[in-house]
């Protein structure tokens, strides 16, 4: 297990030193010349050597990637050309929300999700089964946005149930839920349908297996064999895409926090692509990628902890 362990956190170091050096390439990837197309308008020789030389810009390339790998490192991301703020803390003040907004979706989807696949797996080919079926395919294929959409024409504008736009504040806890419940609903109904599905798959082969059968002959409850038995090594395969899924749900964030107005990381590279300010693009996509690695990172070793069958072959 130690050895698997240095080796997993061994390849996301890696991951992370590559992601670096990807996004320290980024601005070179703008047509044209990245300084005049910040500047814009405003743009005079003297200027343009001043954001140059901010940006390092007057650098080689080879020098540009280690400085900006080297101040990543140091927690250091440069500075938001609008406010001259530290890009650090534009992010320390954006993710909580976005952390929220992902994590409470992710809840969400295993929330529902995996009590649908299970009703699902235990009637099959029933109206049950083909009811959640076709309502998990829908989920799945409907993209966050749209639903973020329908949501709050139906929620807000027509019963107003729920707030439109806006964040709210930690410091009122009630208020920021009322504004979390359409965001993180928007985002989790295709993650919904997608565990939905795989909870499924995997509890059909589980409940087919010997020792089911072994315990349905001894008499045991239905629902101890399910729920106790069957549920604890099916949900084996669920867990090993969270890492994925919270991932992916930090990425539709973006989406979702646009609608919304909500204050997060999406938001903020919104804006800062929309002002081409690089810096503050740089380092939210960061962020939001070393986020993604250390949830894969975490979500294997999770399911090397629940899977023992590959710690016998490891032994063997």
């Amino acid at each position: 297990m130690l050895q698997y362990l240095i080796k997993r956190i061994g390849m996301a170091f890696l991951v992370a030193v590559l992601l670096m050096v990807f996004l320290a390439l980024l601005v070179h990837a703008v047509p044209g010349d990245p300084v005049n197309a910040i500047l814009g308008q405003r743009s005079t020789p003297e200027l343009v050597r001043t954001v140059r030389e901010q940006m390092g810009l007057d650098k080689t390339v080879p020098a540009q990637v280690a400085q900006f790998v080297g101040h990543a490192f140091q927690g250091d991301l440069g500075h938001d050309f609008v406010s001259n703020l530290p890009v650090t803390n534009l992010i320390r003040n954006a993710l909580p929300h976005t952390i929220a907004l992902a994590v409470s979706s992710l809840a969400l989807a295993i929330l529902f999700g995996i009590p649908l696949g299970v009703l699902a797996a235990t009637r099959p080919n029933g109206i049950l089964d083909r009811l959640t079926g076709v309502v998990s395919i829908s989920l799945i294929t409907t993209p966050s946005y749209i639903a973020g959409l329908y949501l709050l024409l139906l929620f807000s504008l027509t019963v107003e149930l729920f707030p439109a736009v806006g964040t709210g504040s930690f410091s009122h806890p009630i208020g920021y839920l009322q504004h979390l419940v359409l965001p993180a609903v928007a985002l989790a109904l295709g993650w919904i349908g997608y565990f939905a599905r795989l909870v499924r798959t995997s509890m059909l082969e589980i409940l087919n297996a010997n020792y089911i059968r072994t315990a349905y002959a001894y008499g045991l409850r239905e629902s101890v064999i399910v729920y106790r038995h069957a549920l604890k090594n099916a949900i084996i395969p669920t867990v090993a895409v969270l890492g994925v899924g919270l991932g992916e749900l930090m990425g539709g964030a973006v989406f979702v926090e646009v609608i919304f107005s909500r204050v997060g990381l999406g938001s903020l590279i919104v804006e800062s692509i929309e002002t081409r300010n690089y810096p503050v693009v740089q380092g939210c996509v960061l962020t939001v990628a070393l986020l993604f690695v250390l949830a894969n990172l975490l979500a294997d070793l999770s399911y090397r902890f629940l899977d023992p069958r590959i710690r016998v072959e490891e032994s063997t």
